[in-house]
């Protein structure tokens, strides 16, 4: 296939990908009905519901509206022939090492024009607005920088040794590339709450009250070692509650933000762990893992096919193949069977999520997990009318109405 081919193809995905999921976000919207379900009407009010329905509104706006700069960016970068001359100014360098670093930090300086100054407007308007952001500006702007440092040294890591290797390696690139990913994938899932949450936020054990009491007391009855549990200090962003397990093996490690705890009882917080046990003891983690190195296996082995096609690199503006150019234009041929993966593995999510909802039920109570899922929903001014099709693509858990009728 000719470099002209593969140019129509990857401006064909680019095209396709932006209309296909804005037409999915606009029937989305369509989706909300004025009717508030039985089960929720002692949450959601009615002041509340219009609130969360206008705090849609306003978020599929600026969604879209950014949508549309990067869109327009990239249709821009392909058709003017951007990537070409970001190429020609990266070799200026000899190395190609550098010459790839180079390539990528100006796409992702370009591209932070644009996405800052909508997550400035989403945080500091829009959040705002609606009472959920804690976020200092001082704050903001340190996150940017310390995503830009943490960017830069992940990027490192994958990025020198896989040029090493592809141009190393005659053949069976990408098996090297897969096993190596691999490894720093679970090294950061096991790692994750020591070494990368720190660097945003502060993480305090858990004190010895009644709360600590019923966590240790469910893991110990359900056979769950947990090795830390934290408050982690999310109240300095936003006011939306969350929490999460890091860690893999028997022994985990919670984080409950600290907004989390103000909103909930013991019960529903305890509620909420069991669901999480309820992955643990349904291999929900160990099967998940393995598909996503599975994934990750078929991804890779794909980026070996498009970087051994020159006419991808050609199609970009390269005067000859460029590891970098490579690896742009298979971002954009991969992008159909990223999306099916995507579905087949939020599929499998959603049945998994089911599954620990009912876990959580058995073993400790479907009453506090369902009042929990209720507050959490109602608090973040979520969606509870998604469309069916938005889920199908999108939703890695079940819509909020699913969950409790499967709980009843």
């Amino acid at each position: 296939m000719d470099s002209e081919s593969w140019f129509l193809i990857i401006i064909g995905l680019v095209i396709f990908n932006f209309l296909f999921s804005t037409g999915l976000e606009y029937i989305n919207h369509l989706n909300w009905k004025d009717v508030i379900p039985n089960d929720l009407k002692d949450y959601y009010k009615p002041e509340k519901y219009r609130k969360a329905r206008e705090y849609s509104i306003r978020k599929n706006k600026i969604s879209l509206i950014s949508s549309l700069f990067s869109f327009t960016l990239i249709i821009g970068l392909l058709c003017f022939n951007g990537y070409g001359y970001i190429n020609d100014f990266s070799l200026n360098y000899n190395s190609s090492y550098i010459q790839s670093g180079i390539f990528f930090i100006i796409l992702y300086l370009i591209s932070s024009m644009i996405s800052i100054p909508f997550s400035y407007y989403n945080t500091f308007v829009i959040e705002e607005k609606f009472g959920f952001n804690k976020t200092t500006k001082k704050t903001f702007f340190l996150d940017i920088i310390k995503s830009f440092i943490i960017t830069i040294i992940i990027g490192s890591i994958l990025l020198f040794p896989s040029i090493y290797l592809f141009e190393t390696l005659e053949s069976g690139f990408w098996i090297w590339l897969w096993a190596g990913v691999s490894a720093l994938m679970i090294f950061i899932n096991m790692f994750y709450t020591d070494l990368i949450v720190p660097i945003f936020n502060k993480l305090t054990p858990l004190d010895n009250g009644d709360l600590r009491k019923k966590i240790e007391g469910y893991s110990s009855k359900v056979g769950y070692l947990l090795k830390n549990i934290y408050v982690i200090d999310g109240s300095k962003r936003s006011t939306k509650a969350n929490a999460f397990f890091s860690g893999l093996g028997p022994k985990k490690t919670i984080a409950l933000y600290d907004t989390l705890i103000e909103k909930h009882t013991d019960d529903e917080l305890v509620a909420v762990l069991a669901h999480e046990v309820g992955h643990y003891k349904k291999k929900h983690i160990f099967s998940g893992l393995l598909l996503t190195i599975i994934q990750l296996g078929i991804t890779v082995f794909f980026l070996e096919f498009c970087l051994k096609q020159p006419e991808i690199s050609y199609a970009l503006g390269g005067n000859e193949m460029s590891f970098h150019l490579g690896l742009i234009g298979f971002s954009f041929i991969f992008s159909p069977i990223s999306l099916i993966s995507g579905i087949f593995m939020n599929y499998l999510s959603r049945k998994n999520e089911f599954e620990a909802d009912s876990y959580a039920k058995e073993t400790y109570s479907g009453e506090h997990l369902s009042l929990a899922l209720k507050k959490l929903s109602v608090d973040s001014l979520s969606n509870i009318y998604p469309h069916p099709a938005y889920v199908f693509i999108h939703y890695s858990h079940p819509p909020l109405i699913k969950r409790l009728e499967a709980l009843k």
